[in-house]
Parts: C-alpha cells; sequence; structure tokens
C-alpha cells in the first residue's frame, strides 16, 4: 500500500450518466451525495447487476441503493411477480440482516415468497441457499441458535444447485463462512472459500471475489502470513471501490487495516471510521473493530 492516506471518496468514479431520481431517497443519501457525488457509480464485469453501463436501469437503482446500505428501499423497487425478482428481494432483505442485525421478520416474509415461487431445482437451490444465510446470521448475531437449519439449508442447496452453476460459487463461499465462524474449522472454511473464488473468478463476479479474497486473507492473517494477508486485503478493497460497493469497503479497509504497520493501519482505520459513520453505523459489527483504544490502553 502507499503510505499516503487512501481517498476512498475519489476513487468512486466512471459516471453512468443521469442519476434516477428515485434511487436517492434513502436517509443515507443526503450526506453520501456531497461525499461522493450524485449520479456516480463504477463499472464492472458483473453483468447484470447492476454496476455497468449497459445494465437495466431497474438493477442500476437496486445496486446503488444495495450498495448505500439501503436494501429496504432496493427491495422495494422488486416486484416479487416471479421466483428471479422474489429471490433477489430475499437476498437483499437477508444481506440487511447481516449487516445491521436488524429486519428479521421483513426478511422471513420475503424468503417465503421466494420459496413459494421456486419451482426449477436451481431456484429451489438459491432459496435454500438464502434460508441458510438468514439461519447463520441470526445464529452469528445471537438472535438465536439457529446453526442446524443453516447446515441443512445450505445441505439442500448443494443438492440442487449443480457444480459449475453460477449459484455453486455463492453457495461455496456461505459454507466456508459456517465452517469459519460457526463450526471453528479454518480449513473446512479455506477449502470453501478457495472452491468460491475459482467459481467466482470462472463466473466473471467480482463481488463475490472481494469477499473470498478478504475471507482468505483473514485465515492468512490468523496464520501469521502477513504478506499473503495483505494481498487479499488490497485486493478485495480494491475490487469493493472499482464496483462502489461503498458499504462493504469500511470493513475492506479496516481489515487491511490490521495487516498493515503504523502509521498506514491508523490512516486505513481512520477512512474506515469515516465511510462508517456516512453509512449511519453500517455494518453494525463494525463498531467494535473500529472503536478507539482506551486513553493510557497499551497498543503492539
Amino acid at each position: 500500500m502507499p503510505s499516503g492516506s487512501h481517498d476512498f471518496v475519489k476513487s468512486f468514479t466512471h459516471p453512468l450518466g443521469p442519476a434516477l431520481t428515485f434511487v436517492l431517497r434513502c436517509g443515507h443519501h443526503s450526506k453520501l451525495d456531497g461525499a461522493l457525488g450524485e449520479g456516480n457509480v463504477a463499472h464492472s464485469a458483473m453483468s447484470g447487476s447492476g454496476t455497468t453501463e449497459s445494465d437495466d436501469p431497474l438493477q442500476t437503482a437496486v445496486w446503488r441503493l444495495r450498495s448505500r446500505a439501503c436494501w429496504t428501499d432496493a427491495a422495494a423497487l422488486l416486484e416479487p411477480a416471479d421466483a428471479a425478482s422474489a429471490l433477489q428481494r430475499a437476498s437483499l432483505l437477508v444481506e440487511k440482516c447481516l449487516y445491521t442485525e436488524g429486519g428479521w421478520e421483513e426478511a422471513e416474509d420475503a424468503l417465503r415468497t421466494a420459496e413459494a415461487l421456486a419451482h426449477t431445482d436451481e431456484e429451489r437451490g438459491a432459496a435454500a441457499c438464502e434460508r441458510g444465510q438468514l439461519a447463520y446470521a441470526a445464529t452469528l448475531h445471537s438472535v438465536r441458535d439457529r446453526a442446524d437449519e443453516a447446515r441443512a439449508a445450505l445441505g439442500r442447496a448443494a443438492a440442487l444447485i449443480p457444480p459449475g452453476a453460477p449459484g455453486r460459487a455463492v453457495l461455496d463461499f456461505r459454507r466456508g463462512l459456517l465452517a469459519e465462524n460457526l463450526a471453528r474449522s479454518p480449513q473446512a472454511a479455506r477449502a470453501a472459500y478457495r472452491r468460491a473464488h475459482a467459481g467466482a473468478t470462472a463466473h466473471s463476479d467480482p463481488l463475490l471475489l472481494s469477499f473470498t479474497w478478504r475471507h482468505l486473507a483473514g485465515l492468512a492473517l490468523r496464520d501469521g502470513e502477513l504478506a499473503e494477508a495483505r494481498h487479499g486485503f488490497a485486493e478485495s478493497l480494491r475490487i469493493r471501490e472499482e464496483l462502489g460497493y461503498l458499504v462493504g469497503t469500511a470493513p475492506a479497509l479496516a481489515s487491511l487495516a490490521d495487516a498493515e504497520a503504523e502509521p498506514e493501519a491508523s490512516r486505513l482505520r481512520e477512512e474506515a471510521r469515516r465511510l462508517f459513520r456516512l453509512l449511519g453505523g453500517v455494518p453494525t459489527w463494525l463498531a467494535r473493530q473500529l472503536a478507539p483504544p482506551a486513553p493510557g490502553a497499551a497498543t503492539a
């Protein structure tokens, strides 16, 4: 990393054209538009996600809101008229639970609708994958122990989503999360993250790659492999900046700070705090990692 401050604000560039006005109503937008510039989002190779110039304007609007931690507003744009839209809506609200530790009933309702509309094996598998992720999030945040439900749901998804399908990479990543954070099995987690990383590469899914880079780097850091950790965290941060994935950028900055020496580590954490405040304290779980040391506390 360069020794200078990492300016995340300037890195969210590449104008997409006139912004759709209804995407600028989320509570975080008034602060973010001043900091980042209205109507800017970065390009990526992830076609259909709303992050490229050629994408459907609706998907572009959904992406803008999702990336700025406005999941409820993004979900409101999607009419659950078929399995695909219902699954996307459910996935947004499940992600909200993971990042905010709230909105559980809304996510459950959306997920039940998606499950009811799923007819093909891949649709049922995708719904089971979201069911597993919601149960994982509830367990992780100590809302309720649903670890068995999470494992069973992801097991059903594995039986329904064929190897090589785009959804398989997401499933592998989520199985890695369970292995790392619930089963406390870093070896199994690493294998799952590597499968997910390979799948994300094969299907040109940069957002998922930003997650696999970050989690593989976290395992490397735990093993004392600083250079490997620093590289993985830097790649994750680079991708999230290029995509304009604001809600994931503060965690990426904080993770990279853990692998850097001073004074760069402190600069990165301050950038993370600044973005964390702009997003209204989301992700909620990042607050502990970003808390300044107590006055007089010993630091390594």
